[in-house]
């Protein structure tokens, strides 16, 4: 070997430990980010697909008679 591959290779030897924490690390971060993505697509997914499927429900309806309070308030009205 020459002497660059071998000051290179002592080099790397001597940087080994820092080099594969340094990789595990971005490994690690790379999962988590890859895993929030999924997360955050399946779940975008699925409320996507629960609004398809509340859209397609017919709306209920209500309707309010307001009769008895109309006649309530012109009793107390004529009666001041």
């Amino acid at each position: 070997m020459s002497q660059e591959k071998v000051d290179k290779y002592k080099k790397e030897k001597a940087n080994r430990k820092k080099t594969m924490k340094k990789e595990k690390i971005q490994y690690y971060i790379r999962r988590c980010v890859v895993a929030v993505l999924a997360v955050a697509l399946v779940g975008w997914i699925g409320y996507s697909a629960f609004r398809v499927y509340e859209d397609s429900r017919p709306v209920e309806t209500a309707e309010v008679n307001y009769n008895a309070i109309t006649d309530y308030e012109t009793s107390l009205n004529t009666g001041e």
